[in-house]
């Protein structure tokens, strides 16, 4: 099998420089826009939750806040100015941020990749540069790390972690963030409480009733309506709430400056890093455990990265330092210095208790708003990481719902929607405590830098070919701040941080499992499939006779008949008169161009008419339904058929070409679309004198009475197109017109005896997921009665 090299890089690259040349400043202010209300939103609330996560006995006096402060400044300056703003987001893979993203370019760059796909079949696949990659002076850590295998898992498991962290902040942020504005309502109510109720107890009741009363339910209630707008997309979720966020900048910038000038201006003295060291000089167990409340400073860096494919670049970074940040630093600033002069009162580390009495209440009503809008980044986040697991087999297929036609990484998955929200429901209820949220939340915040942290340090070495000296500052660097932190956010484990060990075991268990059990069927495939050649050897002998039709046969393998088929052939040894076989196959890069999509191959001699399509997508790609795919592979077959004598002398077999662009001779098929009912089609095809598939999935009722169906017909009589080449093109719209079949491949695993308990595990876990998870892309559309399933079961 051939196929010519590919330059994928230059395809991508030059893309993506016509997208930057399209970006106007107008646009790009557009989306900075849009970006409050979706990417910013998490670390612009950040500040109801810093200091109210912090237990009330751990600060003891005003230089602990003074030293507390001069951690939020330097985290902030270092991790999300420095490493995220300035380092990270330029380790895009074309657009595309997170772990997966980066993860996708060290497979790209060096040979450490372990997602499924077919190892055989490297040349079909190939997306390297023109001239490969590792023709280049490799250095001594690319070989290294080339060459042993453990390191590969370690990469893969690294990516699935950081994953899997990404989707716990989804989880645990919502909860956190609402549930903090949701106890500043209380406080309120108690305060208006105590002005027309002159009874202490009274005033001690209904304070008890609203406490025990009004933070969950408001809080379950405005999570419930968060999670119900998800399915408008990002683009309207962001104009509807970009003006709360910016509102909300507005107010707590200016509430900090009032509070530096008010209550404590010797604040900005605390930038000084001498304050940082004073605190680790005078370190034990609880203000060492404070730091873990700290590091929630820097809670939606993460996600301001991971949400890179429904932004750009230029945006965020426009957005981040000339607004984001400095309003942060000023809202800490100011909150940090009623802090240090309040800090014997009750309630003094919360935001709202440190607004002015005049406006407390409408600060408190805004802030609920805020919180609600804060979750955003972190939601969208969760649907981004999910959708590239998807892309690349990490993940139990999920319906994926691209919400804009400019910006191709703005999705929405329903089901993993419905999900989050029933677990961020399961955290506010059942711990309904800040403290503990905030502790569950810290670890995961600083867990998930951690991995990017260690896959950026592979990437500065491997794609961007620095110097190993380099990675390593790099890693050490912010490895060590990062460690700091880590340890810091155990110390809470019991209080709260468990809770994200369960979801991250419950997480990483879906997705090694479905890595796993994808891996083993391809395996099991690639070890069964036959050649062409025994197809057209054993025909004979069976006595296999050919009907009118076209019969698409899906599979994972790009070479060879695979093993379902040939199966079905020895039992029932009858097949279509123009076989299709149809595989899709994701490669690690966020898009493929349209023109370079289909890959297409004729599979034994000229007269057998068996053709192969190989579907080649991106991890943020769209993944269409069968109606659209099957109008489209039949196309590119018929391009194909008209190129092929071009490009290929007569002799040539199982060679692949590249097809998307129309013959220029003008010899493609020309396609007609009609809405047909299924009674027309039946009438059709008995007028034909054929009996078609599709009109006995109408007759049976399995398929609804209209449907859209493409018919193609042959170009007007060029003398540029051969007889051959006219007679195959209607041997192809004849078989189209006689109806469609579909064959499916089941390969169902099983554990052998004496199994060791984690591959049982794993096995078990994916049969459960397989079985409740999503129809494969190409069944969804398919009417029953045209669908043929041949199971076969794969012992492990």
């Amino acid at each position: 099998m051939h196929c010519p090299n590919m330059d994928w890089d230059s395809q991508l690259s030059s893309a993506t420089s016509s997208n930057q040349l399209k970006e106007t400043w107008k646009y790009t202010l557009l989306l900075s826009f849009q970006s409050l209300g979706v990417l910013y939103g998490q670390m612009s609330t950040a500040p109801l939750y810093v200091f109210g996560t912090i237990h009330a006995k751990d600060i003891k006096s005003e230089d602990t806040v003074y030293e507390l402060f001069s951690f939020i400044f330097w985290t902030m300056s270092i991790i999300s100015f420095l490493k995220y703003g300035c380092i990270v987001l330029r380790a895009d893979d074309n657009g595309e941020g997170g772990t997966f993203a980066l993860y996708s370019l060290l497979c790209r760059h060096a040979k450490v990749g372990l997602l499924p796909n077919d190892k055989s079949s490297n040349e079909v696949m190939h997306y390297e540069r023109e001239i490969p990659f590792w023709i280049k002076v490799e250095s001594r850590a690319k070989r290294a790390i080339e060459k042993h295998k453990s390191s590969h898992y370690v990469m893969l498991v690294l990516a699935l972690l950081g994953s899997c962290m990404t989707i716990g902040i989804g989880v645990l942020t919502p909860a956190l963030s609402v549930y903090s504005a949701s106890t500043g309502v209380q406080r309120s109510l108690s305060d208006m409480a105590k002005k027309f109720s002159s009874s202490e107890n009274k005033q001690d009741s209904l304070a008890k009733a609203f406490k025990d009363y009004v933070p969950v339910p408001l809080a379950s209630a405005i999570l419930v309506c968060l999670f119900t707008l998800q399915h408008y997309g990002t683009r309207k979720i962001g104009f509807m709430f970009a003006p709360i966020i910016i509102i909300w900048l507005i107010c707590i910038g200016g509430v900090g400056i009032y509070n530096i000038f008010y209550w404590d201006r010797k604040i900005i003295h605390a930038i000084s890093p001498v304050y940082m060291y004073r605190f680790v000089r005078n370190i034990n167990v609880g203000r060492w455990r404070a730091l873990g409340s700290i590091v929630l400073c820097v809670a939606g860096s993460e996600a301001m990265y991971a949400d890179l494919g429904h932004f750009r670049k230029k945006s965020i970074k426009i957005t981040f330092v000339c607004l984001i940040y400095p309003v942060l630093v000023l809202c800490y600033a100011g909150q940090a210095a009623f802090i240090s002069k309040n800090f014997h009162d009750d309630d003094y580390n919360h935001l709202s208790v440190s607004v002015p009495l005049s406006v407390r209440h409408w600060f408190t009503a805004l802030s609920l708003l805020a919180s609600a809008v804060g979750s955003q980044a972190t939601i969208t986040a969760s649907f981004s990481i999910i959708n590239q697991c998807l892309a690349l087999g990490c993940f139990p297929r999920v319906k994926v719902i691209h919400t804009s036609d400019k910006i191709h990484g703005q999705v929405y998955i329903p089901d993993i929607n419905w999900i989050l929200m029933v677990l961020c429901l399961t955290v506010t209820i059942g711990f309904h405590n800040i403290e503990k949220i905030g502790n569950a939340t810290g670890l995961a915040v600083i867990s998930a830098m951690v991995v990017t942290t260690c896959l950026m340090s592979l990437v500065i070495a491997l794609y961007w070919e620095k110097s190993l000296f380099e990675s390593i500052c790099f890693l050490l660097f912010f490895g060590f701040i990062e460690a700091m932190y880590v340890s810091a956010c155990i110390l809470n484990f019991h209080k709260g941080a468990w809770y994200l060990v369960f979801l991250l075991a419950l997480s990483l268990t879906i997705m090694l499992s479905w890595h796993y059990g994808t891996k083993k069927k391809l395996e099991f495939d690639l070890t069964n499939k036959v050649s062409a050649e025994w197809l057209v050897a054993i025909s004979p002998a069976l006595g296999v006779t050919r009907v009118p039709g076209i019969g698409f046969i899906y599979t994972d393998i790009v070479s060879g008949i695979p093993a379902f088929f040939s199966h079905f052939i020895t039992n029932l040894p009858a097949f279509h008169q123009v076989l299709i076989f149809v595989s899709f196959k994701s490669l690690p890069v966020p898009y493929v161009p349209a023109t370079r999509r289909y890959l297409v191959g004729r599979i034994g001699p000229k007269d057998l008419k068996i053709y192969r399509c190989v579907v080649r997508y991106g991890y943020c790609d769209h993944i269409r339904d069968t109606d659209d795919f099957e109008e489209e592979i039949i196309g590119s077959i018929g391009e194909f058929i008209s190129v092929e004598e071009n490009d290929f002398d007569n002799s040539s077999q199982d060679r692949m070409i590249i097809v998307g662009k129309p013959p220029s001779n003008g010899s493609a098929l020309i396609p007609l679309s009609e809405i047909t009912s299924c009674e027309d089609s039946v009438s059709l095809v008995h007028s034909e004198s054929r009996l078609g598939t599709l009109a006995d999935a109408c007759e049976s009722g399995l398929v609804s009475m209209q449907r859209k169906k493409v018919r193609f017909m042959l170009p007007p009589n060029s003398p540029k197109m051969r007889v051959s080449v006219r007679e195959e093109l209607q041997e192809l719209i004849d078989a189209r017109e006689s109806g469609a079949a579909y064959f499916l491949g089941q390969v169902h695993l099983a554990v052998r005896d004496g199994s060791n308990i984690f591959k049982r595990l794993l096995i078990m876990t994916y049969v459960l997921s397989e079985k409740n998870c999503r129809e494969p892309p190409v069944a969804l559309n398919i009417p029953h009665a045209a669908l043929v399933e041949v199971g076969m079961v794969c012992s492990i």
